[in-house]
């Protein structure tokens, strides 16, 4: 199992929103040490809803789950100084600022590795760290519509949409994951950390592989086509009596299996759709000729089948279907943590493994400050240091949330 695969390893966490934090967790679930800083009013990310568990949002639990959260004003000279020692005693920093504002903090790459060149640094940024865009700021959907994404989503003649889910920043977080895996492998071998550039744009590129090698080798630009795919057919939903069924038979037997089901055996000999790029270039006309049948059943029984003749196919699910699909139930892909104050709280899962990853709860991501004391005293703070930084404001301890704090020894890992 993976869930200690990173034991002993400590991350100390500067980033907010998605994509940084969804690194950093995926980090934490494979055991490491995550120390996530928050200034003392806590990062963007808990205040965007709606969807709120507490007074947080329900995105920031979601990001967030198996972490230390440590409260500190980098404004302040005392609290970048608490942010060096931290890092001292860490592997890996992971930061989200826009480029250039960790350096003019002293926090940068060049400023922490001329004292620790084991570490290895990550930083994520909108458009990289060099370049014409490097100083522009971006988030999930503004690259959805720079990186050409948008252009590819909705109805045919339709406006463009977003992907409602976050795609950009969870892929920019896989990503990142990736980057700092394979740097600690490498550090392993020779003994040097290093910086990685890890920025949203790349990864929303790295998303669309099969459109733009496809836009590369032809110059075509893609057309928007609903729930159909542009290089196959059938290969999209079609309306039933009761709903909609999402059907993959673009196979040559499927193809001709889904004609015998549907009870249209003139279909799978006319010459319009005898090959998947015929049926992409008649789709109009195949899309009229399958959906005259698929109105006149539901779709439970449309299911039944083409399963039954192993034709690919799916209801239109909803989340409410989805938190009861029997399969993320056996994958355990729905993830438990006990809040102290909160109850339980649910989460899409560990991925990897995850019928085995996810069986133990999570802990729940922290309040702001949650965990500063323990963090401190870890790094060989005394209770009187640890006072008077909170009496000059330069860190922000949350107290009222000591149930959920973690011993010293626990917290840290040096």
């Amino acid at each position: 199992m993976l869930r200690n695969a990173l034991d002993g390893l400590t991350v100390i966490d500067f980033t907010q929103i998605g994509a940084g934090p969804t690194c950093t967790m995926l980090l934490a679930d494979m055991g490491a040490t995550v120390i996530k800083v928050e200034p003392p009013a806590g990062e963007l990310g808990r205040g965007l809803g709606p969807g709120w568990i507490g007074d947080d949002s329900a995105l920031f639990h979601g990001f967030n789950r198996n972490k230390l959260g440590v409260a500190l004003d980098l404004k302040s000279e005392d609290a970048v100084a608490v942010a060096r020692r931290l890092v001292a005693g860490a592997d890996v920093v992971v930061e989200s600022m826009r480029p250039g504002v960790m350096a003019r903090l002293g926090l940068g790459y060049a400023e922490l590795s001329a004292d620790h060149p084991s570490l290895v640094y990550c930083s994520i940024s909108a458009y990289g760290q060099e370049g014409p865009y490097a100083d522009h700021a971006g988030v999930d959907g503004i690259i959805q519509a720079d990186s050409g994404l948008m252009s590819l989503i909705g109805l045919p003649g339709g406006e463009p949409c977003k992907v409602q889910a976050p795609v950009v920043d969870v892929m920019t977080g896989y990503v990142a994951c990736v980057g700092v895996l394979a740097r600690l492998a490498q550090r392993a071998r020779d003994g040097q950390g290093g910086h990685l550039d890890v920025n949203l744009l790349n990864a929303a590129l790295v998303l669309q592989q099969s459109s733009m090698t496809s836009y590369f080798a032809d110059g075509e630009l893609p057309v928007r086509a609903g729930s159909a795919a542009p290089y196959s057919a059938p290969n999209q939903a079609f309306e039933t009596a009761d709903g909609w069924i999402m059907v993959a038979a673009y196979m040559p037997d499927r193809w001709r299996r889904l004609c015998e089901v549907l009870d249209l055996p003139a279909l799978a000999g006319d010459p319009r759709f005898a090959t998947s790029p015929l049926r992409v270039a008649n789709r109009a006309e195949m899309v009229k000729e399958l959906t005259r049948v698929f109105v006149t059943r539901g779709t439970d029984a449309w299911l039944a089948a083409l399963q039954a003749a192993d034709i690919l196919c799916s209801r239109m699910a909803t989340y409410d279907d989805v938190a009861r699909h029997p399969q993320v139930a056996a994958n355990r892909m729905v993830r438990h943590a006990a809040h102290p104050t909160l109850g339980n709280i649910r989460m899409p899962g560990f991925p990897i493994n995850s019928a085995q990853e996810n069986v133990l709860p999570a802990r729940p991501a922290p309040a702001c400050g949650q965990d500063t004391r323990a963090v401190l005293r870890a790094a060989g703070y005394s209770s009187e240091e640890i006072d008077n930084l909170l009496a000059r404001q330069a860190i922000h301890c949350a107290d009222g949330h000591a149930a959920a704090t973690p011993s010293p020894s626990e917290a840290f890992a040096s």
